[in-house]
């Protein structure tokens, strides 16, 4: 049983080390100078301010993460908002058509991205004269088709499953109206669900880079993936000052996860609180 034990600790050990490898490895060559990079080295260097002050210094770094994160903000808020009133709206409200919708709804999950991008990119540059915030080269048009998914509909439907309806009874004899069931018992109820929507949310905005790389056209306008992606294609790309810039880029993420930890892993087991 002992041994059994030991065997276990060790495999969970070494499946922790190479899990966890590829962060320890971008958060060294950060440290070091691109031949040390090239060359393999797992020793941390002296020349992590170095890098960053040169990333600085070469493009807007600030700029990037400003636009990156005004995206992901914007982006998680309209999905939450949305995602839960339908996934609300589909699970406690009786309708002859409602499965049919949503049978469909989730059909559309099958639909890759690549085969709307060209339809996609056609609409919003014919919108570009008309609504200007929501053409070519905007946020607007970034946002708009991936604020919501059918994913986070049924994600929102099936956590409503486990809420206690009596609650709504409850509010409705108390007087409060169809909105005020939804935004002061519902929303409240079920905050582990909006955590862990929020985290997939979040992350799936701020890493996106084949929309933004399609709709996106002004160096001004550059989310942090679009701007790492050019780091790379030079002729002799800085791997030191790219591997800052992944450094730099996943502290937010990885600060709202850890913000957010407890509520992501009881939404996503489906808990209500």
């Amino acid at each position: 049983m002992r041994t059994k034990r030991v065997l276990t600790y060790l495999f969970l050990i070494i499946a922790a080390l190479i899990s966890i490898f590829p962060f320890i490895w971008m958060v060294v060559s950060a440290t070091n100078l691109s031949v040390d990079v090239t060359k393999g080295t797992l020793l941390p260097g002296s020349h992590l301010i170095k890098n960053i002050n040169n990333l600085f210094s070469s493009v807007d770094m600030w700029q990037a993460l400003w636009n990156s994160a005004k995206i992901s903000v914007v982006t998680t808020v309209l999905s939450l908002l949305v995602a839960s009133a339908a996934g609300y709206g589909f699970e406690m409200y009786r309708s002859r058509g409602k499965d049919i919708v949503f049978n469909i709804l989730l059909a559309s999950m099958m639909i890759p991205f690549a085969a709307i991008m060209v339809p996609l990119f056609q609409m919003f540059a014919k919108v570009s004269g008309v609504v200007p915030f929501l053409g070519i080269d905007t946020a607007g048009a970034v946002i708009l088709p991936t604020f919501t998914t059918a994913f986070l509909i049924f994600f929102f439907r099936q956590s409503t499953k486990m809420f206690p309806k009596d609650m709504m009874e409850a509010g409705r004899i108390d007087g409060l109206s169809e909105l005020g069931l939804f935004f002061r018992i519902y929303m409240p109820t079920m905050k582990s669900t909006y955590a862990a929507a929020a985290i997939i949310t979040f992350l799936n905005s701020w890493n996106n880079y084949l929309w933004p790389l399609i709709v996106l056209q002004s160096p001004e306008n550059m989310t942090v993936p679009l701007l790492i992606s050019n780091l790379g294609s030079g002729y002799a790309p800085d791997y030191g000052l790219i591997m800052s810039a992944i450094v730099i880029t996943t502290l937010p993420t990885a600060l709202v996860f850890f913000m957010m930890q407890k509520q992501f892993v009881a939404g996503m087991t489906g808990s209500v609180k």
